[in-house]
């Protein structure tokens, strides 16, 4: 079923919705950790790179640090940005948020995280689903991501989609909380 801002869809008991204002502080708060037991190494070649799923012992548990306030990017375009929240009764379940490039037909997702008791229940392919009906509503060619190589189970979750790696970058966390880690760029046709 296609959605407008107006409209909310349910599967089972979460309802799938455009996020109000409201649910600003609630989004904000959604704790987006994770614990992994594999981390993709990456090796940088001439011809590029390559990834390999290797297992780390102890498992890893990756929490992000906040996130200073960015300017509001909904101010020009509207139709540019959405986020579609996941509910059930008064909890998030998790979120997308994406954005919509003309100029390159690319429509990004700039944040996707599902609250830890909701993984693995269908609620992030969902909000996917959300995401890739927004960039056939604007036209988009791809949707494109970026998530770090220590994120094992969410590269596993964006093969299973339908994405494939399409980038490295291994500079882009320098200086920050994930230092040392590197940046996976993947895509994914829009049909």
């Amino acid at each position: 079923m296609e959605t407008t801002s107006d409209q909310a869809t349910a599967a089972g008991t979460v309802v799938y919705r455009p996020a109000r204002p409201a649910d600003g502080p609630a989004v904000a708060a959604l704790d987006g950790s994770f614990t992994t037991d594999a981390v993709f190494e990456v090796t940088v070649t001439e011809e590029g790179f390559r990834l390999r799923e290797t297992p780390v012992r102890p498992p890893l548990r990756k929490v992000f640090p906040d996130e200073d306030a960015e300017p509001d990017e909904e101010t020009g375009d509207p139709g540019r940005h959405r986020t579609v929240v996941a509910v059930a009764g008064d909890e998030l379940c998790g979120f997308v948020t994406a954005a919509f490039e003309p100029w390159n037909a690319r429509l990004t997702v700039r944040d996707i995280e599902v609250a830890p008791a909701w993984r693995g229940k269908g609620v992030g392919r969902t909000l996917m689903r959300h995401a890739v009906d927004f960039a056939r509503e604007r036209g988009a060619g791809h949707v494109w991501l970026e998530v770090s190589n220590v994120n094992a189970p969410a590269v596993r979750a964006y093969l299973r989609m339908g994405f494939a790696f399409c980038g490295l970058d291994t500079s882009l966390y320098d200086g920050t909380a994930s230092a040392g880690e590197q940046a996976l760029f993947m895509s994914m046709p829009v049909r």
